[in-house]
C-alpha cells in the first residue's frame, strides 16, 4: 500500500536506515514501534508497514517494511531507525501525533456493560467475527466454564490461548467435581480436595496429552474437551508456577509467545477474561485495528492492561462468569428471535 498525501515538511523525508552489525543488536537509535498503523517514507513513496505490533523495530527488505522483534534480527538487516519519515496513523485518514501513551485511559465499573455483550454476541453470531478468548483460571472457578464451553462447542471461538492453570483446574472439575478442591455444586472444601490438581494432571501424564485422554473417554466435558472435540486451537503458555505441566503447556518463552501471536494476529476480536498476565501479553502482540475486550473483577486488572499502550481494549469491570452467563443468552437470543421469524 502507497500512501503519497502527506505535505508536512518534517515528514517528506526518507527514513534513516542502518545495518545490524550482528545478530540481535541494533544501533541505539532505532525506531521502536507502537501498536497503531504506520508508515515509512522509503525511496519517495509513503508504505505501510507489515505485522504490526508494539515494542518491535521496522526492517526493510526486498518484501518491504515489516516489524521484527529484537530477538529476530539478523545481522545485515537494515533498520529504520530515529524517527524521520515514519508516521503512526489512528486511522486512515488521521496522522497521530504523540497519541500512543502509557497511563492514557480510564476504566468504569458503571460501562453500560450489556450494550457491549449485546454488540459482541452481534458481532459472532451474524458477522461470524473470529473470536479469540484470552483466559485464566478464574473462568472455571466463577462457574464459566460452562459458558466458555457452550461458545467453542457452538464455533464462535476461533481460538483459545491460556496458561498451564486453565486448563488443568478445567480438567480438574471435570473429572473430580472440584476446583483447587472446592466442591463446584455445594461451594465447600473437600476432604484432601487440595490433591485434586495434581491428580488431574497424573490423569492427563498416563495418556500423553489432553487429546489423547479425550479419545480414551476418560475427560468426557468441560474447555478442553469441546476444543479438542471441535477441533478448535489451543495454546497453553507456562510460568514459572506452574504444576506439573500438563504435557501440552509449552514450557519455552519465545515459542509461547510465537504460538500466541499466530492466532492473535488471525482474530478479528480478543477477549481477555481474567487474566492480567496472559491479557497484557496478547495486547503487546496485537495491532491497533483488532478490537480487545477486558474482562475482570478487579478494576487495577483492566485498567493495567489499558495503560501498557493496548488503548483499543474495551474495559469491563464484573465477573467473568457472569459476563461469559450473559454473553451465551445473548446469542441464544438471537437464535431464538431468527427461528420466530421463520416461523411465522
Amino acid at each position: 500500500m502507497e500512501i503519497n498525501k502527506f505535505k508536512n515538511k518534517n515528514i517528506s523525508k526518507n527514513i534513516v536506515l542502518k545495518r545490524a552489525e550482528k545478530d540481535k543488536h541494533v544501533p541505539d537509535d532505532f525506531y521502536s514501534t507502537t501498536n497503531y498503523k504506520t508508515l515509512v517514507f522509503h525511496n519517495n513513496k509513503w508504505i505501510e508497514v507489515k505485522k504490526q505490533r508494539m515494542d518491535a523495530l521496522i526492517v526493510i527488505d526486498e518484501q518491504g517494511a515489516s516489524c521484527k522483534k529484537l530477538r529476530d534480527i539478523k545481522k545485515g538487516d537494515m533498520v529504520v531507525c530515529s524517527d524521520l519519515g515514519v508516521k503512526i496513523l489512528k486511522d486512515k485518514n488521521a496522522i497521530v501525533e504523540d497519541s500512543f501513551n502509557f497511563m492514557n485511559s480510564s476504566v468504569s465499573s458503571e460501562r453500560r456493560n450489556n450494550i457491549i455483550i449485546k454488540d459482541l454476541a452481534y458481532e459472532l453470531f451474524y458477522n461470524n467475527k473470529k473470536l479469540t478468548v484470552v483466559a485464566g483460571p478464574v473462568v472455571v472457578h466463577t462457574g464459566g466454564d460452562y459458558y466458555l464451553s457452550e461458545l467453542i462447542k457452538g464455533n464462535y471461538v476461533s481460538s483459545l490461548l491460556a496458561g498451564n492453570a486453565l486448563a488443568v483446574h478445567d480438567i480438574e472439575k471435570n473429572l473430580f467435581g472440584t476446583s483447587l478442591g472446592v466442591c463446584a455444586k455445594s461451594g465447600k472444601v473437600t476432604h484432601n480436595g487440595y490433591r485434586n490438581h495434581m491428580r488431574a494432571i497424573n490423569q492427563v501424564m498416563e495418556y500423553g496429552s489432553i487429546k489423547e485422554t479425550v479419545e480414551a473417554k476418560i475427560l468426557r466435558s468441560g474447555i478442553m474437551y469441546e476444543s479438542i472435540k471441535n477441533h478448535t486451537p489451543f495454546v497453553l503458555a507456562g510460568s514459572l508456577r506452574d504444576d506439573g505441566p500438563l504435557p501440552d503447556t509449552i514450557t519455552d518463552m519465545i515459542e509461547a509467545q510465537e504460538a500466541y501471536n499466530k492466532y492473535l494476529q488471525s482474530s478479528d476480536i480478543v477477549l481477555v477474561l481474567g487474566s492480567m498476565l496472559h491479557g497484557i501479553a496478547s495486547g503487546n502482540m496485537l495491532p491497533a485495528k483488532i478490537k480487545m475486550i477486558c474482562v475482570d473483577i478487579n478494576s487495577a486488572v483492566v485498567t493495567k492492561l489499558c495503560d501498557r499502550g493496548s488503548s483499543q481494549t474495551i474495559g469491563i469491570v464484573t465477573d467473568v462468569g457472569l459476563f461469559l452467563n450473559l454473553l451465551v443468552y445473548e446469542i441464544e437470543s438471537l437464535k431464538n428471535n431468527i427461528g420466530t421469524r421463520l416461523a411465522t
